[in-house]
């Protein structure tokens, strides 16, 4: 199980994740589909042309879920409780289909739970990058993560 335990979390460290991933047509196509979404300027080809961006836009809850979820294998993988929320969420460029993301994640800060003697709590700010570096999403998130179990 490659996730941290809470107590592994430094506040002020910086994560660049191994994974990055090349979004494609099908890719904005399944998810807006799948949410139910009928926004042309994710689906459609010929309506996106005509728009200020000349192509579509990739879903940007599909950027945001595709962000956090780069940042799993590293940070969280076995070790969450849950999600408790995500604040400040921006996406300040645009992500087009066939561009290649890569994530960072800043330990902003950590405490313990006041309800779970297990458990604390961390707050993430990860960041999305297009390949030529742009910023293309941003967000904070609360995660609920599990303490190293005692050893028996």
């Amino acid at each position: 199980m490659p996730g941290l335990w809470f107590e592994e979390f430094e506040i002020g460290k910086t994560y660049s994740h191994s994974i990055t991933r090349t979004v494609t047509e099908m890719d904005n196509m399944m998810f807006s589909c799948l949410t139910m979404n009928p926004q042309p300027l994710h689906i459609d080809r010929h309506f996106s042309a005509r728009t200020e961006w000349g192509q579509p836009l990739m879903n940007s809850l599909f950027t945001l879920g595709l962000m956090i979820g780069i940042s799993v294998n590293e940070l969280t993988l076995g070790t969450t409780i849950a999600n408790l929320g995500m604040t400040d969420v921006k996406f300040p460029a645009p992500l087009f289909q066939g561009d290649t993301v890569n994530v960072t994640t800043e330990v902003l800060a950590k405490r313990e739970s006041k309800s779970r003697p297990t458990a604390g709590i961390v707050d993430f700010h990860h960041r999305a990058y297009k390949q030529d570096g742009t910023l293309v999403a941003e967000c904070r998130r609360q995660a609920f993560m599990r303490k190293r179990p005692a050893e028996a």
